[in-house]
């Protein structure tokens, strides 16, 4: 069975957009959070935004220069052209900008993205919640195991709008204090945006040509628990499910995994369900875990993208950052917490749990520096 390999990398975040710059400032434990002015009252004004194109801008544009630049940064880093027609585009999202703005269609902004870099292709725009950055990549490893492409740029794509800031102060998901993913004084999550895109490819076409290798991505995992609109399955039963999926179609065992970047929402329900499952599957003396969302926010649609390649990093350079505001863990699940901690040897999973109940993982395996 043909294993992706992992060719390219880029994301585009509150914390900047150089690849290791950024990991080292998450390593430091700094955080993109800050005020962001809102004409609305708002459970709290703190979001994670990029520093250009500026909050307030129109979001339409906002999400297709996002998506612009992180997928031009991809395919450079991948030291391919962007106007090879041979390379497949699979690019994920919540709503975009569409909750706001009127759009032609939901994925017309993919399509922009596309055409704005010279791809002659038409990309396949994945929309399943917060897991799309997630599912995204999963689409893309199938598609290079099968034979269907050689190489694949995917990943996410997601900006806050006032919308989705209303949205989550209405719904209570949004906390009135501050981002504690895992910590027992949690009480919410807060919004952030940016852009990931990962390169899969053949193991084949990376060897002739000449590709850098950052990571095989080994299998990838997803369930959908159908228990609510907005809530996850108290059971945890479709998280352990999409792991498991995951660890099967990699051929390897709880024991095999070393890190693990979880969803950490810093939502009292969802911490919860998520602690209880990786707990059921690897045991107290499980893999270290540490989570991204209290340095870029819960960037939705792009999450899962922005934490797949924070996973590669993990593995690239065998350390993890601290999971920031986290002083009192929730569960005695291994956690990363006050600064940076080395990793031992293993696999990496990346893990997203998304509204509707859309729960993805993916499993990679690094290959050294």
């Amino acid at each position: 069975m043909v294993t992706p390999v992992i060719t390219g990398l880029a994301w585009d975040t509150p914390l900047g957009r150089d690849l290791e710059a950024v990991w080292e400032r998450l390593c430091a434990g700094d955080s993109g959070l800050a005020p962001v002015d809102s004409p609305h009252p708002l459970r709290n004004t703190a979001a994670a935004v990029v520093e250009s194109p500026p909050y307030g801008a129109p979001a339409g544009k906002r999400q297709r220069l996002l998506a612009g630049r992180a997928l031009r940064a991809a395919f450079a880093d991948a030291e391919l052209a962007t106007t090879d027609a041979e390379v497949g585009l699979v690019l994920g999202t919540s709503f975009g900008a569409s909750l706001d703005e009127a759009e032609p269609t939901l994925h017309a902004w993919a399509d922009d993205a596309a055409a704005g870099i010279g791809h002659p292709g038409t990309p396949v725009c994945v929309m399943t919640a917060c897991s799309a950055g997630s599912d995204a990549i999963a689409l893309a490893h199938a598609l290079v195991r099968s034979g269907e492409r050689r190489v694949c740029v995917a990943g996410g794509v997601d900006v806050v709008t006032e919308a989705k800031r209303l949205g989550h102060s209405a719904l209570g998901t949004m906390s009135p204090t501050g981002m504690r993913a895992f910590d027992r004084a949690r009480d919410g999550m807060l919004l952030g945006e940016g852009a990931a895109f990962v390169v899969v490819e053949h193991p084949d076409s990376a060897r002739e040509r000449g590709a850098r290798v950052y990571a095989r991505l080994h299998g990838a995992g997803a369930a959908n628990d159908a228990a609510g609109l907005t809530a996850p399955d108290p059971s945890g039963r479709s998280v352990v499910r999409a792991v498991e999926r995951c660890l099967a179609a990699a051929g390897l065992a709880p024991a095999d995994v070393a890190v693990v970047n979880a969803h950490g929402t810093g939502t009292p329900l969802n911490d919860e369900v998520e602690a209880r499952s990786l707990l059921r599957l690897f045991g107290a003396d499980g893999p270290l875990t540490f989570a991204t969302k209290g340095a870029f926010g819960h960037s939705l649609g792009a999450t899962g993208a922005i934490e797949a390649v924070a996973t590669v990093l993990a593995l690239r350079h065998r350390r993890v950052p601290p999971v920031v505001g986290l002083r009192d863990p929730v569960a005695p699940v291994r956690l990363a917490t006050e600064s940076a901690q080395p990793v031992g040897p293993g696999a990496g999973l990346s893990l997203t749990l998304g509204f509707g109940g859309f729960n993805t993982c993916l499993l990679f395996e690094g290959v050294g520096v």
